[in-house]
């Protein structure tokens, strides 16, 4: 695999009792970009996600990432090599502080179990660092809110931080403006720009409008295969791109 690209399908295919959700898709997600994926309802785009982090296994094909075959590997050691996908491997606690969520993303991040009998030192330690995480995603004044009386848009700020917290390379992000209003779309925007600097970003997104801001490429699935890819404009203006949206819900 070429230096440029951080993460590669090659053939990846999933069956599940002869229907094939994910049919021989060759994917190339380069290095610092922001890439989505979009595709009508039931194109396999979750599938693909799942099988990219390792919630499902491959039928066939490969996954290489930073250079590595990561076919065989579990999903909690695709997350220490640095593949995140956010809202799944976040973890985030109703009842518990933003600061005390990314504490225990934190914990995680450094191979510990929970740490309740570490000493007050380092914890304390550990709160300046959520704290720093919190700021980079505005969340300051949070800090102290219980997750569960967070706006909706502010809690999702809060589970890319407990995400930021595990240090990836490569933030996969599903959906993440799912049951926003037009504000938190802004702010999560916005976010993601910034994230994004000294990482690669693949995400699963329905909003043409935040695909179109964001990305630098995309790939366009339907019925499980690559129909098409490049920046916005040009698979905007792809016709069997505009044949698979017509009467779809932006999928």
């Amino acid at each position: 695999m070429a230096d440029d690209y951080v993460l590669e399908t090659r053939g990846l295919t999933k069956e599940f009792a002869g229907f094939v959700a994910v049919r021989e898709v060759d994917l190339r997600v380069r290095r610092g970009a922001i890439h989505a994926l979009i595709g009508p309802n039931g194109a396999g785009k979750t599938t693909c996600f799942n099988l990219l982090t390792k919630f499902l296994e491959p039928s066939r094909g490969s996954i290489i990432y930073t250079g590595r075959d990561i076919t065989a590997t579990k999903p909690a050691d695709v997350a220490r090599l640095g593949l995140v996908r956010s809202f799944q491997i976040s973890a985030v606690f109703p009842h518990l502080t933003a600061r005390e969520n990314v504490r225990i993303a934190l914990q995680r991040q450094r191979g510990d179990n929970f740490d309740f009998w570490r000493s007050k030192t380092v914890l304390d330690a550990l709160n300046e660092r959520a704290l720093a995480l919190l700021d980079d995603v505005g969340l300051s004044e949070f800090a102290e809110t219980a997750a569960v009386e967070m706006p909706y848009g502010r809690k999702r700020a809060l589970e890319i931080a407990t995400t930021l917290a595990l240090e990836p390379e490569v933030m996969l992000l599903d959906e993440p403006m799912a049951g926003m209003g037009h504000e938190d779309i802004a702010k999560v925007v916005d976010l993601i720009r910034r994230v994004s600097k000294n990482r690669t970003v693949l995400m699963v997104e329905h909003n043409l409008s935040v695909v179109a801001d964001l990305s630098d490429t995309i790939t366009v699935l339907t019925r499980g295969h690559v129909l098409a890819e490049g920046d916005y404009a040009t698979v905007s203006k792809n016709p069997d791109v505009r044949q698979a949206y017509m009467g779809s819900s932006h999928g």
